[in-house]
């Protein structure tokens, strides 16, 4: 189905306010560990009750529960008071974007009196968006604390750091694309000369309150400090960093906890990792989604028979950001399979399957956006252009399930600063409020009724 459009429409009100939340909820997530940490604050309001992985579960039905691993994945779920057709209804979305980790030895003195952070790559960025910007530092750090090891998390409201670029009189070839050294070029400036080598330590340990003896290790990545905006002459457009994929995980968390269906067990999962594969603990090719659902049915009262039976009746929605057409290279998308900013979310599909949707569970999700009042697109890559993967297919390698793919349509995905439809936001929420409404009842014939 090609694209779905209403132009008639302008931005309203509730467009702009919700992208404004948007941007709070990113603006409180600058690693993935405050994105778990912000998204546990609103299941706190609504009433969530938190879940140890080394706790004992005790689930019924009509409650609510999360339960998180590593401190960077999260997962949530409601369960219905009936469960008379009883199966999971699933969104997935990650908490992680492409940006910098400092290594364990941060340092880099010089030359003459300078002092630079040692950085690798976390995930593939676009490399020329990180030049010339204010930028910080956030994670988590693990602190000594007498016999015990605490996880606290790291994120300085200032700004501390800056990749300076190469000024044009000694590089007349950089408006020619010129490649990037990330071991050279990248490395963020931090002091001209009133800081020296080993003060990272004790900086980070007098922002936490702590000793430098206490600071044992640390997960820290750089930040972005670009407010974010809504901006444009209609107010058309929402630019941030970390749209992808936080902007997914906004809009999924926000339908989860508006919707309710008393027939299934409806989930919200976050994970950590995507950017750089879902292979580790807390990513979506982890145990996480199935320990959580395996649990949940154990501590329900089902059997193994019935767990597998849910499973075959269960949808996982794999929420990602999806290329919009770029401006200035409409060459880049398919002629046919292309999406628009403002016109609502896009259904994923690939031959080579790094996207989960066929033609079910598309039908499933166009039939859905139609019932909410939603227009809808697709997307697909060229078909002499390689794409890129997300979690969906990944995390079905643990837990398999009707699945498809959907996003958000933006621009320069993987920048450090990235561009979105002001009202797709608000769209992604109203259709997948209605996904978790819906009753999906599959037949194992290729047939689903939504009730």
């Amino acid at each position: 189905m090609g694209t779905s459009t209403d132009k008639s429409v302008d931005t309203n009100a509730d467009d702009k306010s919700t992208s404004l939340e948007l941007i709070d909820f990113i603006r409180r997530s600058p690693s993935m560990f405050h994105t778990v940490r912000t998204i546990e604050g609103y299941l706190g309001e609504a009433g969530f009750t938190r879940l140890a992985e080394s706790d004992e579960w005790q689930v019924e039905p009509g409650g609510r529960y999360y339960t998180t691993r590593n401190g960077s994945s999260v997962v949530a779920w409601k369960v219905g008071e009936s469960l008379d057709s009883y199966h999971f209804q699933v969104t997935a979305s990650h908490s992680d974007s492409p940006t910098f980790k400092v290594k364990s030895v941060p340092e880099l003195a010089g030359p003459d009196e300078y002092l630079r952070l040692n950085v690798e790559a976390y995930g593939g960025m676009l490399d020329r968006t990180w030049f010339d910007r204010p930028l910080s530092l956030a994670g988590r750090v693990l602190v000594r604390d007498g016999a015990r090891i605490e996880s606290r998390l790291f994120s300085p409201d200032r700004d501390l750091a800056l990749i300076p670029s190469v000024a044009i009189h000694f590089d007349r070839d950089a408006n020619k694309g010129v490649a990037t050294n990330r071991q050279v070029d990248l490395c963020p400036l931090v002091s001209a000369g009133r800081l020296a080598r080993g003060d990272f330590r004790r900086l980070v340990s007098a922002e936490l309150g702590i000793d430098p003896d206490q600071l044992l290790a640390y997960d820290l990545f750089l930040v972005n400090r670009q407010p974010a905006s809504v901006w444009g002459w209609r107010d058309e457009f929402v630019s941030s960093p970390k749209l992808d994929d936080l902007q997914c995980a906004f809009s999924s968390l926000k339908a989860f906890l508006a919707a309710e269906n008393d027939h299934d067990v409806s989930v919200f999962a976050c994970f950590d990792n995507e950017e750089v594969g879902s292979l580790t603990k807390q990513g979506a090719m982890s145990t996480l989604l199935k320990d959580v659902l395996r649990r949940t049915n154990a501590a329900l009262g089902r059997t193994e028979e019935d767990f597998h039976r849910a499973l075959a009746g269960s949808f996982l929605a794999s929420c990602d950001n999806a290329h919009a057409v770029h401006p200035n290279h409409p060459e880049k998308t398919d002629d046919a399979n292309k999406a628009h900013l403002n016109a609502g979310p896009v259904v994923k599909e690939a031959a080579n399957q790094k996207y989960t949707t066929d033609a079910l569970s598309r039908a499933v999700l166009e039939a859905v956006c139609d019932a909410a009042g939603v227009p809808h697109q697709t997307f697909a890559n060229r078909s002499d252009s390689a794409g890129g993967s997300t979690l969906g297919n990944l995390s079905n390698v643990q837990v398999s399930m009707r699945a498809a793919d959907l996003g958000l349509p933006q621009l320069a995905m993987h920048s450090s600063y990235e561009t979105a439809g002001v009202r797709d936001t608000g769209y992604a929420i109203r259709a997948l409020e209605r996904l978790y409404r819906t009753n999906l009842l599959f037949d194992g014939r290729g047939n689903v009724t939504l009730a």
